[in-house]
């Protein structure tokens, strides 16, 4: 029998390559968006797969609309990648921030423990709860300091995610992803904000690229890589929580240039930095280690920051 699994949030970049990825694994895929009809799915549509998930409009607010979709689809696993998803924009709309990913998180987890606590959990979490790491990079052991309502919010979840599967016996696991990009990255994300300028730019564009802070450093992954972490975590025989990450921070600055150089261009002719764009508050440098899943899962980082860039000025798009 094939399994099943439900995602919530699949119209994003990491549900979209998790679908990918499940499919090809032979499984029943089946996910959730806030609003199918208006959603689009483009992201699925985009890599040839739409048509081969069962997709359902669901709020992950609504226990109900959770409840329901869970009793539906009857899934063996179940990823919730479910959420706002922006940093920046956390500080804009904290309550959404925290009722989009704190109370999906929870009713999720309730609506197993209802249904059949034999389904297995994950629950997508953030190296952003690391908050600065300085020159270290964070394990598993490493204490939390959120720096956003974003990582604050993601936090909830990992311990809510820990409570149940300490006290309920669920398998749910939590994986502590740092950054990572493709081409189906939003454009609310400034890696593609950069590629999508950069190549408007060498296209004969006369527009300027106005960033933030480009000082700070990042972990900086390739999505499809870190989508398999997620589906090995669901295999093992006993849930925990692991860090994946590349284990090597670059500047922000350092991915304008790569991505300028790569079109022959001087970044410094193009760029403006802007001081309205800093947050409230900002990791400087955050960077994890994800010697256990190596380990464990055996899984490891292989692209670098150079393969990243040029796979996404490749296949530059508005998302």
């Amino acid at each position: 029998m094939k399994n099943s699994a439900l995602i919530f949030g699949i119209s994003g970049q990491d549900g979209a390559y998790l679908s990918k990825l499940l499919l090809e694994k032979g499984y029943i895929v089946s996910g959730t968006s806030r609003n199918i009809k208006l959603n689009g799915l483009s992201n699925l549509d985009y890599l040839g797969i739409k048509n081969n998930i069962r997709s359902y409009s669901v709020s992950p607010t609504n226990y109900k609309d959770v409840f329901d979709v869970i009793k539906k689809t009857k899934p063996d696993e179940i990823y919730n990648l479910s959420g706002q998803s922006s940093v920046g924009l956390s500080f804009e709309k904290p309550k959404e921030t925290f009722e989009s990913i704190v109370l999906g998180n929870f009713y999720i987890l309730e609506a197993i423990r209802d249904i059949n606590p034999k389904i297995k959990f994950y629950n997508a979490c953030s190296g952003e709860c690391f908050g600065n790491t300085d020159d270290n990079a964070a394990s598993e052991s490493s204490p939390f300091k959120p720096c956003s309502p974003y990582a604050i919010a993601k936090l909830s979840t990992f311990w809510q995610t820990k409570l149940y599967r300490d006290a309920y016996q669920l398998f749910a696991c939590s994986g502590i992803l740092f950054n990572h990009e493709s081409p189906l990255r939003s454009m609310r994300f400034v890696t593609q904000k950069i590629i999508s300028t950069a190549v408007k730019i060498a296209s004969g564009s006369d527009e300027k690229l106005v960033l933030g802070n480009i000082s700070i450093k990042r972990d900086w992954g390739w999505a499809p890589e870190y989508v398999d972490a997620m589906q090995r975590m669901m295999q093992i025989d006993k849930a925990d929580d692991f860090i994946i990450a590349t284990g090597t921070s670059h500047s922000l600055e350092d991915f304008i240039a790569i991505t300028f150089e790569k079109l022959n261009m001087d970044w410094k002719d193009h760029v403006i930095v802007d001081k309205k764009l800093y947050r409230p508050s900002e990791i400087q440098s955050n960077r994890g280690d994800a010697s256990k899943a190596s380990r464990i899962l055996g899984w490891n980082a292989t692209n670098t920051i150079s393969n990243i860039i040029q796979s996404m000025l490749n296949d530059a798009r508005k998302v």
